[in-house]
């Protein structure tokens, strides 16, 4: 964008309309600048100002005309075609095109990357402290919190944010394209992404500080946030507070206290008195109202974590102590868990028996007992995804090459369980490690959790098999190598360990020097998991044939068992589904069947 200064003849008519400045030589102006469409301001420092039209800009039920009035500004830029108005102090913020800026106590930022501030989040000691910038990933954040044995790569990926800091807009903080902010009381050194196909909004006594907010974000009605980064398409709302959190893509908080985390994409936490202290949560998550996870301490300060896998779903009232771990598609009864969970089966429900003074564990509990929400949460989190640039990749299928390894070591802990409870006459399954404590772990319905284990492990690769080579067979060459035991979820895409590794030493010696090389690194590994997901795919078989690869009949086995399996799979969500449907108590509230169905279907 060009500017000149004001002419003689703009500086009078602005003055005439009110207007102030303590050096209007500092005032720059492009050349559609049209000084009848501001009013009562006051500008103090560098000032640039876009081009005006005679037209409005609008929100809602909020309609302003394209101008600037009642404010004041200083050290800041605003776009072509903004409106502005009412703002008690603008400084520091390079504001977009497009933007609409109402009712605003106050909007600052500093210049220069001092005025960052450093986002605490998994550990409320510090230790696994990073810089947000704008254009960060949720991938970025976690790798930089997670990896911090690395030192010589954390070392450089503050080297490399420091210098993109101080080379984005003159260091001024941007508000990007289209983005309306009103009604709001504070906003000091936030970056907000906006643009005219993905505007952000942000509304009704707002307290912001120290964050980055994604595209297509909404933040509304009375949420304070300190020192955040935010991806695309996420929302917070009603009295949320908010503090040294990395929230994932496409994720809703409300209603509750989140601090000291990180949480991948596809989260909901929108119920009161909800808590999240010092957790990593690997997206595709819900938290229910009460839920209180990290609510102590277990030891002299405050330096434990909760890691949850992706799927995490703990109910109603829950409460979790640090440090504990969950593997994916956790589903936790109603309790108060009085001790440290290691929870390392995946799709399982888990229960604090306290009548018999035990805890109780359900593998694959959801491909049994509840299908439909099963299959449903891995439509709906693809189908929910509105984001338009979606600079974070993600897996939302909850059978993947993550899960799938996480079932193998389900079941080889079923059965180690399983044989030591034969060699001792026992007909109860005991798990071991799974509770810190001296009370027992039990295993419900092991034999059936470990049958299920395999189905799950068919239909993950014949779904993934299927779609690639058709109905013959697979290629000899898909079994080459050894089987990718060991994934990384990083903010929702799937990594193979070795390629992590990879990443982490080309950053550390310098062959990756800026975020756009890292970013490109991941996006050639996005690119290429389709191809590694199908040969992982085609191993998980041979790893249940206990063979390198397979032959005709085997195939053919698998296509014969992958039809029964799919035809499970419909019954079961027709039947879990029908369990609502039938219950006497969930219809006895409507007056008949044609309002229940208008009202739910």
């Amino acid at each position: 964008m060009s500017y000149r200064n004001l002419t003689n003849i703009e500086i009078a008519r602005l003055e005439a309309l009110g207007n102030r400045a303590s050096d209007w030589q500092k005032i720059v102006v492009d050349d559609h600048f049209n000084p009848d469409c501001v009013a009562n301001n006051r500008f103090d420092g560098n000032v640039a100002i876009g081009g005006m039209s005679e037209s409005t800009l609008s929100c809602k039920n909020l309609t302003l005309p394209v101008g600037i009035s009642g404010s004041w500004l200083q050290n800041c830029s605003v776009g072509h075609n903004c409106a502005v108005h009412n703002v008690h102090f603008l400084s520091g913020y390079t504001i977009g095109n497009r933007c609409l800026l109402f009712n605003i106590d106050e909007m600052t930022a500093s210049t220069g990357d001092e005025g960052h501030a450093w986002l605490e989040p998994m550990n409320e000691n510090g230790g696994r402290k990073i810089l947000p910038f704008k254009g960060m990933t949720i991938g970025d954040a976690y790798m930089w919190a997670r990896f911090r044995g690395e030192q010589k790569m954390i070392e450089r990926l503050e080297e490399i944010t420091r210098n993109e800091i101080r080379t984005v807009d003159g260091g001024y903080v941007t508000v990007g394209d289209c983005c309306t902010i009103k009604n709001t009381k504070c906003i000091r050194n936030v970056a907000v992404c906006s643009s005219a196909d993905d505007p952000t909004l942000i509304e009704e006594c707002i307290v912001l500080g120290d964050g980055v907010v994604g595209y297509g974000c909404k933040l509304e009605y009375g949420i304070i946030a300190e020192r955040f980064l935010l991806g695309e398409h996420v929302h917070l709302e009603f009295g949320l507070r908010l503090n040294d959190t990395v929230v994932g893509d496409n994720s809703t908080l409300a209603r509750c206290e989140v601090g000291n985390s990180i949480i991948f994409p596809a989260h909901e936490q929108h119920h009161n008195n909800s808590f999240l202290i010092a957790a990593l949560v690997m997206g595709q998550s819900n938290v229910a109202a009460g839920g209180t996870l990290g609510s102590n301490h277990n030891s002299r300060t405050a330096d434990n974590e909760i890691s949850c896998g992706r799927g995490f779903w703990p109910g109603l009232c829950v409460s979790v102590k640090h440090s504990s771990r969950f593997a994916s598609n956790c589903l936790l009864a109603k309790a108060d868990y009085p001790s440290e969970l290691n929870i390392t089966l995946p799709f399982a429900l888990v229960n604090n028996n306290a009548a018999k003074n035990q805890l109780e564990v359900m593998p694959a509990y959801w491909w049994m007992y509840n299908m439909y929400a099963m299959d449903r949460n891995s439509r709906k989190f693809a189908s929910r995804d509105k984001r338009k640039y979606k600079a974070q990749h993600i897996e939302f299928d909850n059978l993947a090459p993550d899960t799938a390894e996480e079932i193998i070591i389900g079941r080889e802990l079923l059965h180690i369980w399983t044989e030591e409870a034969y060699r001792e006459g026992k007909t109860e399954i005991v798990a071991h490690g799974m509770e810190k404590g001296k009370r027992k772990t039990v295993i419900l319905k092991a034999g059936e959790g470990y049958n299920a284990y395999r189905d799950m492990l068919i239909y993950y690769a014949m779904n993934t098999l299927v779609p690639v080579v058709g109905e013959e067979l697979p290629d000899a060459s898909l079994g080459d190598g050894e089987r990718v035991t060991r994934w990384v979820n990083i903010g929702g895409q799937l990594v193979a360990e070795n390629d992590m590794q990879q990443i982490i030493a080309d950053i550390s010696d310098g062959r990756l020097g800026s975020w756009a090389e890292i970013h490109a690194r991941f996006d050639a590994l996005w690119d290429a998991y389709p191809a590694a997901k199908t040969r992982h795919a085609y191993q998980v078989l041979c790893y249940l044939s206990q063979k390198k690869s397979l032959d005709a009949a085997e195939w053919n086995m698998y296509k014969t068992q992958y039809l029964r399996i799919k035809q499970y799979v419909s019954d079961q969500k027709i039947l879990s589904r029908k369990k609502d449907d039938d219950n006497e108590f969930r219809r006895m509230t409507y007056w008949n069947d044609a309002e229940l169905h208008a009202v739910l279907d």
